[in-house]
């Protein structure tokens, strides 16, 4: 004879496995390649910024710029699936920036908008600032000349004054 009890604790048991299995069946899947244009929207929502891209491709951007510190690129192929997904805001990624070579509308393209167009004195135009978190809070400036155009970057600790 089975002891009761334990009838119940194993009945119990069943009905929490299924519910884990009901449960699994409600999360939202990860954006994973081929996925299609709706299927994106409707995980992550409105993108910050629709770029067009060569041949035909889209780029959704998901920037957490000016608070957040990330920003994520969707890339859709012409017929509207995910050909690429990336998460931009990291050391490798803005290493990718060449002096001299890229422009705002390049950085702008690849990393969103930034947190803030910055101006010091002794600098005559733009500074793009991006906001990002490797170990802890960085910036990463971007400076442009007066065509537009990378002059330098260079990347900072975002210091927090605790009072």
């Amino acid at each position: 004879m089975v002891n009761p009890r334990w009838a119940k604790r194993g009945r119990n048991l069943l009905v929490c496995a299924l519910m884990l299995q009901v449960l699994a069946g409600c999360t939202v899947t990860p954006l994973r390649l081929g996925m299609t244009h709706a299927e994106v929207l409707l995980r992550m929502g409105t993108p910050s910024a629709v770029v067009a891209l060569n041949h035909g491709a889209t780029r959704l951007q998901y920037s957490g710029q000016p608070a957040g510190q990330y920003a994520t690129m969707v890339d859709l192929d012409a017929s509207g699936h995910v050909l690429q997904l990336r998460q931009v805001m990291q050391a490798t990624e803005f290493a990718r920036i060449v002096a001299g070579q890229w422009t705002r509308a390049d950085v702008e393209r690849e990393f969103g908008p930034p947190a803030s167009i910055d101006h010091v004195a002794n600098w005559p135009t733009d500074i793009l600032t991006y906001r990002w978190h490797e170990v802890q809070d960085m910036f990463f400036w971007v400076y442009l000349d007066q065509h537009n155009v990378v002059r330098r970057t260079e990347q900072g600790v975002e210091y927090h004054h605790d009072d």
